[in-house]
């Protein structure tokens, strides 16, 4: 199992993976969603962005810690070989 560290930006304009927050978790993706904090709508929403921008299925992610932040910590089940390479283009908001 590996964990990424994300930054949700709840009610924007338009759904984005890209650049980084330094969170508690260390650096994080920052991962902007339209949905509202609200009964994890935009957790949800972040975790199926990000499941879209690093190229795996969603239900490969869960959320390990972090419900109720936006300073969250996902678990990837059988990441990709390549998944450090991916995260570190998100981080420098490359994809």
């Amino acid at each position: 199992m590996t964990t990424i560290a994300i930054r949700v930006r709840p009610g924007a304009s338009r759904t984005a993976v890209g650049g980084s927050h330094p969170g508690p978790y260390g650096p994080a993706v920052i991962v902007a969603v339209g949905a509202r904090p609200v009964e994890g709508q935009a957790t949800e929403a972040a975790l199926r962005a990000l499941a879209a921008a690093i190229g795996v299925r969603p239900s490969a992610l869960r959320l390990k810690a972090g419900a109720a932040s936006r300073d969250k910590l996902v678990e990837l089940a059988d990441p990709p070989e390549d998944l450090p390479e991916r995260v570190a283009e998100l981080l420098a908001g490359r994809r």
